[in-house]
């Protein structure tokens, strides 16, 4: 079903895909993806997403991405050995490493460390990355108490993801509200997928 799903939106949006977007929704929880050479690995970390939840305000830009062509233009930086992007990959690559302990040991202030690094060396990817709506977006939520913020996922669908401390999640929904954002009701996926 995963290589099938990968397939089918391979196809669809006509640009190669990931291999990390479908797990999450296949399987629920909170887990880190290994990437290895052999084998590709889901490995649940034991934190209850009702814990994240209280962190994370969702919400809809409004500003879709056209990241479809910045993930192309990297690729190829890439295959070309641009050392800028072989070094931004290495940071993402250590800030994952880095997040997957925070996230186990519940070091809810470094994971939000985590999280802005990592946004931080993915903007420098490529200029498309954020948008003026994203970032004023983001200085809004950061305003509010925000500790992070970044767009979800590579499809350019235009989310904002903003985490901080518990107390500070109604004024980010606020101020994200106020910057024309709509704030998505959502729920951390606990279980994945089920057939009846």
């Amino acid at each position: 079903m995963l290589q099938t799903a990968m397939n089918v939106e391979c196809q669809t949006i006509r640009v190669p895909t990931g291999v990390q977007d479908y797990r999450p929704a296949l399987y629920g929880g909170i887990a880190a993806i290994e990437l290895r050479t052999d084998v590709i690995r889901r490995v649940p970390i034991d934190v209850d997403p009702r814990e994240l939840e209280r962190r994370i305000v969702l919400a809809y830009t409004g500003a879709p991405r056209n990241s479809g062509t910045n993930n192309w233009e990297i690729t190829k930086r890439h295959i070309d050995g641009d050392r800028h992007i072989f070094d931004c990959f290495e940071r993402i690559r250590d800030t994952a490493v880095a997040m997957r302990q925070a996230l186990t040991k519940r070091d809810w202030n470094e994971v939000g460390r985590q999280i802005a690094t990592e946004w931080d060396n993915r903007k420098r990817l490529a200029p498309g990355v954020s948008t003026p709506t994203i970032d004023d977006l983001i200085t809004r939520a950061t305003a509010a108490g925000a500790t992070a913020a970044k767009v979800c996922g590579a499809g350019g669908g235009g989310c904002l993801f903003c985490y901080g401390p518990p107390d500070a999640r109604p004024a980010i929904a606020a101020a994200l509200a106020e910057g024309g954002a709509r704030v998505l009701d959502y729920a951390i996926e606990a279980d994945g997928l089920r057939f009846e």
